[in-house]
Protein backbone atom coordinates (compact mmCIF):
# COMPACT_ATOMS: atom_id res chain seq x y z
CA UNK A 1 0.00 0.00 0.00
CA UNK A 2 3.14 2.32 0.30
CA UNK A 3 5.46 3.45 -1.93
CA UNK A 4 8.89 4.71 -1.24
CA UNK A 5 10.81 7.38 -3.14
CA UNK A 6 14.52 7.83 -2.00
CA UNK A 7 16.42 10.92 -4.27
CA UNK A 8 20.33 10.34 -5.18
CA UNK A 9 23.23 11.35 -6.61
CA UNK A 10 26.41 9.43 -6.05
CA UNK A 11 25.11 7.80 -2.64
CA UNK A 12 27.41 4.75 -2.58
CA UNK A 13 28.16 4.80 1.00
CA UNK A 14 24.55 5.90 2.45
CA UNK A 15 22.10 4.23 0.18
CA UNK A 16 22.63 0.43 1.75
CA UNK A 17 21.33 1.23 4.85
CA UNK A 18 18.55 3.60 3.54
CA UNK A 19 17.46 0.65 1.02
CA UNK A 20 17.57 -1.72 3.76
CA UNK A 21 15.15 0.65 6.02
CA UNK A 22 12.46 0.43 3.81
CA UNK A 23 12.78 -3.33 3.17
CA UNK A 24 9.10 -3.55 4.05
CA UNK A 25 7.95 -1.57 0.76
CA UNK A 26 7.64 -3.98 -2.08
CA UNK A 27 7.40 -0.57 -4.35
CA UNK A 28 11.04 1.32 -3.75
CA UNK A 29 11.94 4.04 -6.07
CA UNK A 30 15.37 5.17 -6.69
CA UNK A 31 15.45 8.81 -8.61
CA UNK A 32 18.74 9.05 -9.66
CA UNK A 33 20.45 12.26 -10.96
CA UNK A 34 23.00 10.65 -12.97
CA UNK A 35 25.40 9.16 -10.23
CA UNK A 36 29.06 7.92 -10.92
CA UNK A 37 29.93 5.80 -8.41
CA UNK A 38 27.78 2.21 -7.14
CA UNK A 39 24.90 3.66 -6.60
CA UNK A 40 22.58 2.30 -9.94
CA UNK A 41 24.69 -0.70 -8.82
CA UNK A 42 23.36 -0.98 -5.01
CA UNK A 43 19.90 0.13 -6.26
CA UNK A 44 19.74 -2.52 -8.94
CA UNK A 45 20.75 -4.81 -6.32
CA UNK A 46 18.31 -4.22 -3.52
CA UNK A 47 15.31 -4.65 -6.38
CA UNK A 48 14.47 -0.81 -6.87
CA UNK A 49 13.23 0.82 -9.48
CA UNK A 50 15.83 3.00 -11.23
CA UNK A 51 14.64 6.80 -12.67
CA UNK A 52 17.55 8.50 -13.98
CA UNK A 53 16.80 12.82 -14.71
CA UNK A 54 19.34 15.84 -14.74
CA UNK A 55 19.17 17.78 -11.65
CA UNK A 56 18.30 21.23 -12.10
CA UNK A 57 16.69 22.43 -8.77
CA UNK A 58 14.82 20.95 -6.09
CA UNK A 59 11.48 22.36 -6.96
CA UNK A 60 11.43 21.02 -10.35
CA UNK A 61 13.24 17.46 -9.44
CA UNK A 62 10.99 16.77 -6.84
CA UNK A 63 7.54 17.43 -8.75
CA UNK A 64 9.03 15.94 -11.72
CA UNK A 65 9.76 13.08 -9.57
CA UNK A 66 5.97 12.82 -8.20
CA UNK A 67 4.37 13.25 -11.29
CA UNK A 68 6.13 10.97 -13.22
CA UNK A 69 7.62 8.36 -11.64
CA UNK A 70 4.80 5.09 -12.00
CA UNK A 71 4.20 4.19 -7.96
CA UNK A 72 2.42 1.16 -7.59
CA UNK A 73 0.60 2.56 -4.71
CA UNK A 74 -1.07 5.35 -4.19
CA UNK A 75 0.96 6.64 -0.89
CA UNK A 76 4.39 7.43 -1.22
CA UNK A 77 6.98 8.00 1.50
CA UNK A 78 9.70 10.60 0.02
CA UNK A 79 13.11 10.35 1.87
CA UNK A 80 17.05 10.62 1.39
CA UNK A 81 19.75 8.27 1.33
CA UNK A 82 20.96 9.66 4.33
CA UNK A 83 17.83 9.19 5.97
CA UNK A 84 16.50 6.08 8.08
CA UNK A 85 12.79 4.95 8.45
CA UNK A 86 13.15 3.69 11.96
CA UNK A 87 10.83 0.14 12.53
CA UNK A 88 8.58 2.62 14.85
CA UNK A 89 7.72 4.71 12.19
CA UNK A 90 7.22 1.87 9.60
CA UNK A 91 4.94 0.63 12.05
CA UNK A 92 2.98 4.19 11.94
CA UNK A 93 3.39 4.57 8.74
CA UNK A 94 1.60 1.35 7.59
CA UNK A 95 -1.05 1.80 9.98
CA UNK A 96 -2.28 5.12 8.87
CA UNK A 97 -2.59 4.38 5.47
CA UNK A 98 -4.98 1.78 6.72
CA UNK A 99 -7.62 4.40 7.79
CA UNK A 100 -6.27 7.57 6.80
CA UNK A 101 -9.71 9.47 6.55
CA UNK A 102 -10.10 12.73 5.00
CA UNK A 103 -5.70 13.21 5.02
CA UNK A 104 -3.86 13.15 2.02
CA UNK A 105 -0.24 14.06 3.42
CA UNK A 106 1.96 13.62 7.18
CA UNK A 107 4.10 15.06 8.77
CA UNK A 108 7.43 13.05 10.25
CA UNK A 109 9.45 14.10 13.22
CA UNK A 110 13.17 13.97 11.68
CA UNK A 111 15.85 13.57 14.52
CA UNK A 112 19.47 15.34 12.84
CA UNK A 113 22.92 13.23 14.16
CA UNK A 114 26.04 14.70 14.28
CA UNK A 115 27.89 11.37 14.28
CA UNK A 116 25.98 9.39 16.99
CA UNK A 117 24.47 12.23 18.72
CA UNK A 118 20.86 13.48 18.35
CA UNK A 119 20.65 17.39 17.80
CA UNK A 120 17.74 17.41 20.29
CA UNK A 121 17.84 20.93 20.20
CA UNK A 122 19.91 22.99 17.65
CA UNK A 123 17.86 22.03 14.81
CA UNK A 124 15.69 25.30 14.04
CA UNK A 125 12.53 22.66 12.40
CA UNK A 126 12.01 19.08 13.19
CA UNK A 127 8.53 18.10 11.63
CA UNK A 128 8.62 17.62 7.32
CA UNK A 129 5.92 16.37 5.40
CA UNK A 130 7.40 13.21 3.78
CA UNK A 131 3.77 11.23 3.48
CA UNK A 132 1.68 11.76 1.14
CA UNK A 133 -0.89 11.05 -2.17
CA UNK A 134 1.59 12.25 -4.86
CA UNK A 135 -1.79 13.64 -7.02
CA UNK A 136 -2.00 16.55 -3.88
CA UNK A 137 1.41 17.36 -3.37
CA UNK A 138 4.06 20.02 -5.08
CA UNK A 139 6.94 21.78 -4.32
CA UNK A 140 7.86 25.83 -4.83
CA UNK A 141 11.42 27.19 -3.87
CA UNK A 142 15.01 26.64 -6.00
CA UNK A 143 16.10 24.54 -2.56
CA UNK A 144 14.58 24.09 0.73
CA UNK A 145 11.20 23.60 -0.76
CA UNK A 146 7.75 24.28 0.60
CA UNK A 147 5.64 21.34 0.29
CA UNK A 148 2.00 22.49 -1.05
CA UNK A 149 -0.50 20.05 0.48
CA UNK A 150 -4.16 19.79 -1.41
CA UNK A 151 -6.08 18.83 1.59
CA UNK A 152 -5.64 17.81 5.34
CA UNK A 153 -2.37 17.19 6.91
CA UNK A 154 -1.85 15.43 10.24
CA UNK A 155 1.64 14.07 12.42
CA UNK A 156 2.85 10.61 12.41
CA UNK A 157 4.74 9.66 16.16
CA UNK A 158 7.58 7.73 14.66
CA UNK A 159 11.11 9.31 13.48
CA UNK A 160 13.33 9.42 10.75
CA UNK A 161 16.71 9.65 10.88
CA UNK A 162 18.71 11.97 9.48
CA UNK A 163 22.62 12.02 9.51
CA UNK A 164 24.00 14.90 7.23
CA UNK A 165 27.28 14.58 8.16
CA UNK A 166 27.69 10.60 7.20
CA UNK A 167 30.29 11.93 4.56
CA UNK A 168 32.10 14.34 6.42
CA UNK A 169 32.46 17.99 7.11
CA UNK A 170 33.63 18.72 3.39
CA UNK A 171 30.70 17.24 1.94
CA UNK A 172 28.39 19.16 4.25
CA UNK A 173 30.37 22.24 2.87
CA UNK A 174 30.39 21.79 -0.12
CA UNK A 175 26.52 20.52 -0.67
CA UNK A 176 25.59 23.62 1.30
CA UNK A 177 27.85 25.70 -0.54
CA UNK A 178 25.56 25.25 -3.66
CA UNK A 179 22.30 25.49 -1.30
CA UNK A 180 23.43 29.01 -0.78
CA UNK A 181 23.60 30.05 -4.33
CA UNK A 182 20.25 28.36 -4.61
CA UNK A 183 18.80 30.25 -1.59
CA UNK A 184 20.53 33.82 -2.90
CA UNK A 185 18.85 32.97 -6.56
CA UNK A 186 15.30 32.54 -5.25
CA UNK A 187 15.62 35.83 -2.90
CA UNK A 188 16.67 37.39 -5.75
CA UNK A 189 13.51 35.58 -8.02
CA UNK A 190 11.21 36.96 -5.13
CA UNK A 191 12.08 40.51 -5.06
CA UNK A 192 12.23 40.84 -9.10
CA UNK A 193 8.52 39.47 -8.36
CA UNK A 194 7.73 42.02 -6.05
CA UNK A 195 6.18 38.95 -4.44
CA UNK A 196 3.97 40.74 -1.41
CA UNK A 197 5.62 40.36 2.01
CA UNK A 198 3.43 40.98 5.16
CA UNK A 199 5.22 40.61 8.58
CA UNK A 200 2.15 39.45 10.29
CA UNK A 201 1.44 37.08 7.99
CA UNK A 202 4.70 35.14 9.55
CA UNK A 203 2.63 34.98 12.66
CA UNK A 204 -0.82 34.65 12.06
CA UNK A 205 -0.80 33.54 7.99
CA UNK A 206 -3.50 30.63 6.88
CA UNK A 207 -1.84 27.59 7.09
CA UNK A 208 1.85 26.47 7.45
CA UNK A 209 3.37 27.09 4.38
CA UNK A 210 1.87 31.28 3.75
CA UNK A 211 3.46 31.52 7.48
CA UNK A 212 6.64 29.77 6.38
CA UNK A 213 6.96 31.82 3.40
CA UNK A 214 6.55 35.12 5.23
CA UNK A 215 9.04 33.74 7.65
CA UNK A 216 11.56 33.04 5.42
CA UNK A 217 10.52 36.97 3.74
CA UNK A 218 11.05 38.59 7.62
CA UNK A 219 14.43 36.64 8.18
CA UNK A 220 16.14 37.67 5.19
CA UNK A 221 14.77 41.56 6.20
CA UNK A 222 16.82 40.69 9.58
CA UNK A 223 20.21 42.75 10.04
CA UNK A 224 23.38 40.88 11.00
CA UNK A 225 21.26 37.36 9.90
CA UNK A 226 24.38 35.05 10.59
CA UNK A 227 24.47 36.31 13.89
CA UNK A 228 20.77 35.76 14.78
CA UNK A 229 20.90 32.06 13.20
CA UNK A 230 23.47 31.44 15.46
CA UNK A 231 21.70 32.99 18.30
CA UNK A 232 18.22 31.23 17.35
CA UNK A 233 19.93 28.06 17.65
CA UNK A 234 22.55 27.53 20.23
CA UNK A 235 20.44 29.60 22.66
CA UNK A 236 16.69 30.18 21.49
CA UNK A 237 16.39 26.63 20.96
CA UNK A 238 18.97 25.57 23.58
CA UNK A 239 21.32 24.17 21.17
CA UNK A 240 23.93 24.29 23.80
CA UNK A 241 22.17 21.57 25.82
CA UNK A 242 23.85 19.43 22.66
CA UNK A 243 26.97 20.20 23.93
CA UNK A 244 30.07 20.59 21.84
CA UNK A 245 27.60 19.17 18.72
CA UNK A 246 25.28 21.55 19.26
CA UNK A 247 27.75 24.30 19.25
CA UNK A 248 29.24 23.07 15.79
CA UNK A 249 26.03 22.94 14.39
CA UNK A 250 24.80 26.01 15.16
CA UNK A 251 28.67 27.68 14.00
CA UNK A 252 28.38 26.11 10.28
CA UNK A 253 24.40 27.43 10.24
CA UNK A 254 25.48 30.76 11.01
CA UNK A 255 28.12 30.33 8.03
CA UNK A 256 26.00 28.76 5.58
CA UNK A 257 23.60 31.71 6.34
CA UNK A 258 26.48 34.07 5.84
CA UNK A 259 27.09 32.92 2.61
CA UNK A 260 24.07 33.31 1.86
CA UNK A 261 23.78 37.12 2.48
CA UNK A 262 27.36 37.57 0.74
CA UNK A 263 26.01 35.77 -2.45
CA UNK A 264 22.89 37.58 -2.48
CA UNK A 265 24.82 40.84 -2.33
CA UNK A 266 26.78 39.72 -4.99
CA UNK A 267 23.82 38.84 -7.40
CA UNK A 268 22.42 42.50 -6.86
CA UNK A 269 25.34 43.96 -8.02
CA UNK A 270 25.61 42.14 -10.88
CA UNK A 271 21.72 42.77 -11.79
CA UNK A 272 22.53 46.33 -10.74
CA UNK A 273 25.54 46.70 -13.21
CA UNK A 274 23.62 44.35 -16.00
CA UNK A 275 20.50 47.12 -15.94
CA UNK A 276 22.99 49.85 -15.87
CA UNK A 277 25.10 48.36 -18.75
CA UNK A 278 21.15 47.85 -20.85
CA UNK A 279 20.13 51.39 -20.16
CA UNK A 280 23.72 52.67 -21.74
CA UNK A 281 22.46 50.69 -24.63
CA UNK A 282 19.52 51.25 -24.92
CA UNK A 283 20.92 55.53 -25.34
CA UNK A 284 23.69 54.70 -27.66
CA UNK A 285 21.24 53.99 -31.02
CA UNK A 286 19.50 58.01 -30.49
CA UNK A 287 23.52 59.36 -29.23
CA UNK A 288 25.12 57.33 -32.53
CA UNK A 289 22.33 58.63 -34.99
CA UNK A 290 22.95 62.05 -34.00
CA UNK A 291 26.65 61.66 -34.53
CA UNK A 292 26.16 60.22 -37.93
CA UNK A 293 23.65 63.24 -38.72
CA UNK A 294 26.39 65.65 -37.36
CA UNK A 295 29.00 63.49 -40.16
CA UNK A 296 26.61 63.85 -42.87
CA UNK A 297 26.11 67.52 -42.71
CA UNK A 298 29.40 68.05 -42.48
CA UNK A 299 30.65 66.50 -45.74
CA UNK A 300 26.99 68.07 -47.53
CA UNK A 301 28.55 71.50 -46.49
CA UNK A 302 32.05 70.66 -47.42
CA UNK A 303 30.90 70.00 -50.67
CA UNK A 304 28.56 73.09 -51.49
CA UNK A 305 31.76 75.18 -50.64
CA UNK A 306 33.70 73.62 -53.39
Amino acid sequence: MISVLILTKNEEQDLPGCLESVRWSDDVHVYDSHSTDRTLEIAEAAGARITERHFDNWAAHQNWGIANLPFRHPWVVYIDADERVTPELAADIQQAVQNPGHKVAFRIRRRDFWGERWLQHAVASSYYIRMFRPEKMRYERLVNPVSIVDGPVDDLAGYLDHYPFSKGITHWLNRHNSYSSLEAEQIIRNRAANLRFRPMRAFLGEGRNQRRFHQKELFYRMPARPLLKFFLLYVGKSGFLDGRAGLNYALLQSFYEFMIVLKTKELTAKSARFAGAMEALSETPSQSGASRANVKGFHANSGSNH
